[in-house]
């Protein structure tokens, strides 16, 4: 049975489910930013999925980067797979800007996450899920 890894269930809020993907919010407000977990077992890599799942993901990605260029309009979105601390598959797309606080550097270790206070969460959950669909 599927189940989203307990690290990234920490560190996110669930926002909606896609046909593939289960669609989070990194509980980090310094930057918007979304994961993306394929709801599939003992997928790591995503040349583990299948190939009708890797066009999906692919059209995902592009969802969730249309979705925060509406809402946020940044300057870039970052689109990132790693996966070194956390194995399980789940793609990361950031909004980024220019004066954000690691620009132009990741945003991995640049500063402490400052977690959403609860209205700050909702505004951006309502945000979020009207673009999202």
């Amino acid at each position: 049975m599927f189940e989203i890894n307990s690290r990234i269930q920490a560190d996110t809020v669930p926002v909606t489910q896609w046909p593939l993907c289960s669609v989070l919010l990194m509980n980090d407000s310094t930057y918007p930013w979304l994961l993306l977990v394929p709801r599939r077992e003992s997928v790591v890599e995503i040349t583990d999925l299948e190939a009708q799942d890797r066009v999906t993901l692919l059209d995902e990605i592009a969802r969730a980067s249309t979705a925060l260029r509406q809402a946020v309009s940044p300057h870039r979105i970052n689109i990132a797979a790693l996966g070194n601390v956390v194995a399980q598959l789940h793609v990361h797309v950031i909004a980024r800007n220019t004066d954000d606080a690691s620009w132009p550097k990741p945003v991995w270790g640049a500063v402490p996450a400052r977690p959403y206070g609860p209205e700050e969460l909702e505004a951006r959950l309502a945000q979020l899920r009207a673009v999202l669909g």
